[in-house]
């Protein structure tokens, strides 16, 4: 059980699902709950395929394609800066259009399972084995969906204008995340911190 735990906490640090929560409340301002439930949904398969794809199979695919994990991050920091720069600049009915495919970019790739979990996860798989990271990263994908899916009712208590300030603040900060992003990958490319 304790080995459990050990890959459970740091894949439920890296998913930063508490983190995502104010970027989704954003990007699915002005949709029906039916509409939010189903990005939820999608962002959630989305990110635990790809997170199946890394834990099986990560190491030999970065290897065939020669890319590196700040490679990855500078290009999950590009794409979230357009979108972030978007949402800030366009209206909801605007936005709207684009939204029927946030569940997949960006929530669910690379804000759930971005670059921190990828590492997060071939560490872990070399340290305790195929199994017990499964199953921690099943869990917190499920503990993932549920924050997402009872997320909503903060959008229910602050209103309508609340949540349109909220969803421009959040993609300010979606913006800061993604200029973070590139500057970590860009640095590691150089050989600087990560």
């Amino acid at each position: 059980m304790r080995t459990f735990w050990e890959c459970f906490i740091p894949l439920f640090v890296a998913l930063n699902t508490l983190g995502v929560l104010p970027i989704y409340l954003g990007l699915t301002e002005g949709l029906s709950r039916a509409e939010r439930n189903r990005l939820v949904y999608q962002a959630l398969t989305a990110a635990l395929v790809f997170a199946l794809l890394i834990l099986f199979a990560g190491q030999a695919i970065f290897r065939f394609l020669g890319i590196t994990l700040h490679d990855l991050r500078v290009a999950g920091g590009l794409i979230l800066l357009i979108l972030g720069i978007y949402d800030v600049l366009f209206s909801v009915e605007e936005r709207r259009r684009r939204d029927a495919s946030a569940g997949v970019v960006p929530i669910g790739i690379p804000l759930t399972v971005g670059p921190a979990a990828i590492t997060t996860i071939l560490v872990l798989v070399s340290q305790y084995g195929y199994t017990v990271t499964l199953l921690a990263l099943v869990s917190n994908l499920v503990l993932s969906g549920v924050i997402l899916l009872f997320g909503v009712r903060i959008r229910d208590l602050i209103g309508e204008i609340g949540a349109r300030a909220f969803g421009k603040i959040a993609s300010l900060f979606l913006s800061a995340i993604a200029v973070a992003m590139i500057r970590r990958g860009i640095m590691g490319m150089l050989g600087g911190a990560p």
